[in-house]
């Protein structure tokens, strides 16, 4: 717009911003650096995430889930995830619209639930299932990594000893033309995939890579069987059934990263198995989070905090 009629973009942005928009009347201008509320927006199901508006700074965010992303979606945006900051804006909203409330998800973090017990009385608080998902990944891919980084040292002792000995050092290549430290690095997004979405190239390269560490392959299985325990159970208590099952296989594989997986579920047993009540999810929230990125990207970073929120609310609230 500001090539086509010859104006300097950084000067059309602030003529929009200090004259053509009602930002300078906005109601929530003066505090939007802190907090923005819209008690209007208040349903029956919520989602409460964090996200960096700009340098990394972390804002607590609460939406409505019936809104789908769109107008009327933001509640709340509060800076920072202290919970006790967080609740004190969220009481500005009268108690009785509050208890309205009957279903929050949310992550693992203990502020969040402690945001949601103390802010929403009645709503059922719901783990969200994909960050449970998340941590098993993430200790498989842990131990991918332990193996990578042993694969280097033994290439480097390799390569070290044939300089010493003046004699030619050959890397070990496999069959899919891999050197030992490149199927490492490579099956990354194969172990982030289930074996029914392989492509042939990767089906092959999971193949090698499990004949040469039979653990990965064990710890691949725990990961897929938890996911699996999600997406395959009808109610609460096989839900239970099944988890208790879990607990008991990742005992007896010894992995030091899915005991801790293991524990963390132990620790957030209820809220997790509220997901089967109505197999809620936090993936509005993720979704929404994916759209304040864009569209932070989109304007090349956040320079004025207060006008990003005010176009943000514009649209969403």
């Amino acid at each position: 717009m500001g090539t086509f009629h010859g104006v300097p973009g950084r000067n059309l942005n602030r003529q929009y911003r200090d004259f053509l928009s009602d930002f300078k009347q906005w109601d929530q201008r003066s505090h939007a650096r802190k907090w923005v509320l819209y008690p209007k927006n208040l349903g029956k199901h919520l989602s409460i995430d964090e996200t960096s508006l700009s340098d990394g700074e972390l804002y607590t965010i609460i939406t409505n889930k019936a809104a789908q992303g769109k107008q009327g979606a933001i509640v709340a945006i509060v800076a920072g995830t202290k919970a006790e900051l967080v609740i004190d804006i969220l009481h500005k909203i009268p108690v009785k619209e509050r208890k309205k409330v009957t279903e929050i998800t949310l992550d693992m973090a203990g502020n969040m639930d402690f945001i949601s017990r103390r802010s929403f009385p009645n709503a059922v608080r719901v783990t969200d299932r994909f960050h449970v998902q998340k941590l098993a990944t993430e200790a498989l891919q842990e131990m991918r990594i332990k193996y990578r980084w042993e694969a280097l040292d033994a290439e480097n002792d390799a390569i070290e000893k044939a300089k010493q000995t003046q004699t030619e050092f050959k890397a070990e290549i496999l069959s899919n033309g891999d050197s030992v430290k490149q199927l490492l690095a490579r099956s990354r997004y194969v172990l982030y995939k289930k074996e029914a979405d392989w492509t042939i190239s990767q089906r092959q390269r999971a193949q090698l890579l499990f004949e040469r560490y039979p653990d990965l392959e064990k710890a691949y299985q725990l990961s897929i069987d938890l996911s699996r325990i999600f997406e395959n159970t009808e109610n609460k208590l096989y839900g239970l059934t099944r988890l208790a099952k879990w607990h008991e296989k990742v005992r007896q594989s010894g992995f030091k990263s899915f005991n801790t997986v293991s524990r963390s579920i132990q620790n957030h047993y209820k809220t997790i198995l509220n997901y089967f009540n109505h197999r809620s999810t936090n993936a509005s929230a993720e979704s929404f989070n994916a759209k304040i990125k864009a569209f932070r990207s989109q304007f090349r970073g956040v320079k004025c905090i207060e006008f990003f929120l005010f176009r943000l609310t514009k649209l969403y609230a």
